[in-house]
Parts: C-alpha cells; sequence; structure tokens
C-alpha cells in the first residue's frame, strides 16, 4: 500500500526528474541522482522520497524532541 504524495509530484523530462511541490519547482534531479530516484520511488514511499530530495523534511524540532523528558524513558 502506497501513500499518495501530498504536495509533491514528479515528472520525467528527457533523462531529468523534476520534483515540484504545491506546483512550483522544487529541484531537478539529473544522471545518477535522477536513475537512483525513479529506481527507489518504485520501492519506497514516494512522499519521503521527494521530501528528502528537496530538503523539505527537516524543520529543527527533531532535537527538542530528543531531549523532551518523555523521550529520555526509551
Amino acid at each position: 500500500m502506497t501513500k499518495q504524495p501530498r504536495g509533491f509530484a514528479y515528472r520525467l523530462v528527457g533523462q531529468d526528474v523534476v520534483i515540484t511541490h504545491h506546483g512550483r519547482r522544487a529541484t531537478t534531479l539529473r544522471g545518477a541522482a535522477a536513475d537512483q530516484f525513479e529506481a527507489a520511488v518504485e520501492n519506497h514511499d514516494p512522499q519521503e522520497l521527494m521530501a528528502r530530495r528537496t530538503g523539505n523534511y527537516k524543520h529543527g524540532n527533531e532535537r527538542s524532541a530528543k531531549n523532551h523528558p518523555r523521550s529520555q524513558r526509551r
């Protein structure tokens, strides 16, 4: 079961992969990066892959969450 990408989309333009976020171009993958993305998108969550490739997946709250008292018990 694959989740539908929320806000992200990609399309092939020749040998390049163009990733957009809410209709705006976020990045263009070329060469080996484009080939790796195409292979990985079939087996993994496209939302996560596109977010990672564009750098839009960490927003700074991870460190504060790790240091929260509830997380210290683990």
